[in-house]
């Protein structure tokens, strides 16, 4: 993929992209649709992986943006980065099944580290990934993460978060320096 400044735009959401973004987002984990792409989720977690009140949060929170891409006037991939004191965190990281595949999640991601450092002047970059997503999980590693062994629990009962089909889900942080 062509991945030149002028194919791609980068710029911060704002309120009117949250209809556009919760469809992108959702497009790439959930359901028969993400299925275009390799980072479905569909064969682990059903219902949403975002709505428009977790979108706009992100967007309005203080310390957090909401990095959007855009190709021709379509938003194609975004992924939210907070400052959380030395180190930056990295989330609702999300690239369109239709492009996946041809370089543009590398690019969003080295332009997500980019930004911490010189916004924010942090060492870290922080992720945390669904430890059965192995796949995901190796992408993450050929970038620079590592695995830290540190668990959080799925939010179970929470269908915010998705209705999970399997009873062994769990969060793992994943690292990375920042140089």
């Amino acid at each position: 993929m062509d991945t030149a400044a002028t194919e791609f735009t980068f710029r911060d959401a704002v309120d009117s992209d949250v209809d556009a973004l919760v469809a992108l987002i959702e497009s790439a984990y959930r359901g028969d649709a993400s299925r275009a792409g390799w980072t479905t989720e569909a064969d682990i977690l059903q219902g949403q992986r975002t709505d428009p009140d977790g979108v706009l949060a992100v967007i309005k929170a203080p310390d957090s943006r909401l990095l959007t891409v855009e190709r021709q006037g379509r938003i194609v991939a975004c992924c939210q980065l907070e400052h959380r004191g030395a180190h930056a965190y990295f989330g609702m990281f999300a690239v369109s099944p239709t492009v996946q595949g041809a370089g543009l999640g590398k690019t969003v991601m080295a332009e997500a580290e980019r930004r911490a450092r010189e916004t924010w002047g942090v060492t870290e970059m922080h992720m945390t990934v669904i430890s059965v997503r192995e796949d995901l999980i190796a992408w993450y590693e050929r970038r620079g993460y590592r695995r830290t062994g540190r668990m959080t629990p799925f939010p179970y009962g929470d269908e915010r978060f998705g209705v999970p089909q399997r009873d062994d889900l769990q969060f793992e942080l994943l690292v990375k320096e920042l140089v």
